[in-house]
């Protein structure tokens, strides 16, 4: 099925997505306020996680319930359907190997997905919070 605008317009709109979404800003803005310290996006590291604590060998990723395909949010454009599909189950397959790479590697794994922070943005965070807090007692006991 072809295109219904243009190829101009469509890298355009390419273009205009980011790899860091304000919904992740928010979330790591008040992450900090919390006085929780971290490093973002870290390059790096398989899947370039969203928030990374090396310290306490903790990661945390805030998945789009598009682009990593939300059991209870994720749909496939109705266009170029087949594209689509193959492209979202490559993700989720991505996403299992990337936590199974950090959970064999002996790190704190956390998946958040962009609809729990939008429904209940506090309820998110201190979610976020105590998961990171108790990677940090963990550590004070080893």
């Amino acid at each position: 099925m072809a295109d219904k605008i243009s190829k101009e317009k469509r890298s355009e709109n390419m273009r205009a997505i980011r790899s860091v979404s304000m919904l992740e800003n928010l979330v790591t803005r008040a992450v900090w306020a919390k006085g929780l310290r971290f490093r973002k996006n870290v390059k790096g590291m398989p899947g370039k996680p969203d928030i990374v604590i090396k310290k306490y060998k903790t990661v945390i990723f805030i998945d789009s319930c598009f682009w990593h395909n939300c059991p209870i949010h994720g749909t496939i454009p109705k266009s170029n359907t087949e594209f689509w599909i193959e492209k979202l189950m490559k993700n989720k397959q991505r996403d299992i190997n990337i936590s199974n790479y950090y959970t064999g590697e002996g790190w704190s794994i956390l998946r958040v997905w962009e609809h729990e922070i939008r429904s209940d943005f506090n309820t998110a965070i201190e979610k976020i919070t105590d998961f990171i807090n108790l990677a940090k007692s963990k550590e004070s006991f080893l």
